[in-house]
């Protein structure tokens, strides 16, 4: 493991995510993993603080339309990064890395507390479900490209923004 951190300049808390991106690349001709992702970043998981939808994209199931709660000033904002990887058995593992946020499950539907929460989870920006945590499989995603997007929540459901942009990431996934 430390050659190939060398080897490519791999800083150590990338390895393993890099190492799952260059297997899945490997496996699937390097053409099936599309992902939406800052330019500064350089890596391809999909990072956002902001709503990624384009212009002339919209929802129109009810779920992205929960009231927003603003991150206050002077705290910090968190962010979040989806990655994804083919399960070897069936379907694919979803991990949400956040920063400045943390799951807490016990204090859904309690007095909003900053940078804690739960997720909503959407593909092809239906809402699926709420996360409770930084992994979830899903065990049969929709053929053809398919948009997975997780926003961050406050304990009373409210979508977190920053500057009035929803705190979400979305990744685009090639489903055979």
């Amino acid at each position: 493991m430390a050659l190939l951190m060398k080897l490519f300049n791999i800083p150590t808390s990338m390895f393993k995510p890099t190492l799952a991106l260059l297997t899945l690349a490997l496996a699937l001709g390097c053409s099936h993993l599309v992902s939406r992702a800052d330019s500064d970043h350089g890596h391809t998981p999909s990072h956002d603080m902001g709503d990624s939808h384009g212009a002339g994209e919209s929802h129109s199931n009810e779920s992205h339309h929960h009231s927003t709660l603003e991150i206050p000033a002077g705290q910090p904002v968190p962010t979040v990064t989806l990655m994804i990887y083919p399960d070897p058995e069936q379907g694919w593992n979803l991990e949400v890395l956040t920063t400045h946020f943390s799951f807490a499950p016990e204090q859904v539907n309690l007095a909003n507390s900053p940078g804690s929460g739960h997720a909503h989870l959407y593909i092809n920006g239906e809402k699926i479900s709420r996360l409770y945590g930084p992994w979830l499989h899903l065990p049969e995603l929709p053929s053809g490209q398919t948009e997975i997007t997780v926003g961050l929540n406050a304990n009373g459901h409210e979508a977190l923004t920053h500057n009035g942009q929803k705190i979400e990431a979305t990744i685009v996934v090639e489903v055979p």
